[in-house]
């Protein structure tokens, strides 16, 4: 469960993706049922105005050992470079080393590989930057293409918008569906985007407006329990099935059939936390037809099986 979390600050923060953690992390939403998080930002000084990219400062309260009581550590992005202070790379150390788990946004990626902590592990950073990591940590295993890399104790994300999908997946696998669901509300971000899907793609919105697949994808998501083949989707969204194939991944950066089993998972993670009803009737109602089937698309997404999930979830 996360309880604390703190943000560790170097000069020459990005003030935007240091802003992510704090949306997600540092305002109170208990009215909305979000548990609260005692969310600290730190820095090697507290007091020193510690100065962001865009010219402007900021002093914090506490120092780099609340990382030491952190159950979380976001790191967000800082300006790259040749050597980060050592005082960060201790601290990101001894958390790491002491079971605090990990996350970073955009180029924090690169505090972490310098810690020598994304070693022969799998990760992401922002496209742009791909190569120069690559080049610098070469025993990471480095994944270009997608949103963000959850392994377990480090989460990895590519820019600012898949900082919010990391840290929101974050909290749906510690907290639950339901805290993402007000969270992401509040935030007006969609809460369902996988990890899996493209980060970088050339055409992300379409010519013509009139031509947005977001009305079949609202339609979609009232109907999961239907079987959808991609000719149907197609002839729905008055397309060939090869455009509406190559629209489809450019709007929502996966195809047609991950899109249908992430949010089919997605929703039987709500029903398992907000409901009675048996593995089979989630199945059922989710579009998975058998619970055997759910419970492959459900461990292979979730880590865990349906019957775990919802005993770490459900209301007791």
């Amino acid at each position: 469960m996360l309880h604390t979390v703190a943000v560790p600050l170097i000069d020459e923060f990005a003030p935007f993706e240091f802003g992510v953690l704090c949306e997600v992390f540092g305002i109170d939403r208990t009215e909305d049922g979000v548990p609260r998080f005692d969310f600290r930002v730190c820095s090697a000084e507290p007091g020193r105005p510690v100065r962001t990219s865009v010219g402007t400062t900021m002093t914090t309260q506490y120092g780099f050992d609340a990382l030491e009581q952190a159950d979380l550590v976001g790191v967000p992005a800082y300006l790259i470079r040749d050597e980060y202070p050592a005082e960060l790379m201790e601290a990101l150390r001894a958390a790491h080393a002491r079971g605090a788990q990990l996350l970073t946004v955009c180029s924090g990626a690169f505090a972490l590989g310098a810690a020598g902590l994304l070693d022969h592990r799998p990760c992401t950073t922002h496209w742009r930057h791909a190569d120069e990591f690559a080049a610098r940590f070469p025993a990471a295993k480095l994944d270009r293409d997608v949103l963000y890399v959850d392994d377990g104790d480090i989460i990895t994300s590519a820019g600012t918008a898949a900082g919010i999908d990391a840290a929101l997946h974050l909290v749906r696998r510690e907290i639950g569906s339901e805290a993402v669901t007000a969270i992401a509300r509040r935030m007006v971000v969609p809460p369902q985007r996988d990890g899996g899907q493209r980060q970088f793609i050339v055409q992300p919105v379409p010519e013509h407006c009139a031509d947005s697949l977001d009305p079949l994808l609202a339609w979609l998501s009232e109907r999961l329990d239907g079987e959808h083949s991609v000719a149907d989707l197609a002839r729905r969204a008055h397309m060939s099935e090869r455009t509406f194939a190559r629209r489809f991944v450019s709007e929502t950066g996966t195809t047609p059939h991950r899109w249908l089993s992430a949010q089919r998972v997605l929703h039987a993670r709500r029903l398992l936390e907000q409901t009675p009803m048996s593995v089979e009737e989630i199945a059922r109602a989710c579009g998975f037809q058998t619970a055997a089937m759910l419970r492959h698309h459900f461990r292979r997404a979730v880590g865990v099986s349906p019957a775990d999930y919802r005993r770490s979830f459900a209301p007791r």
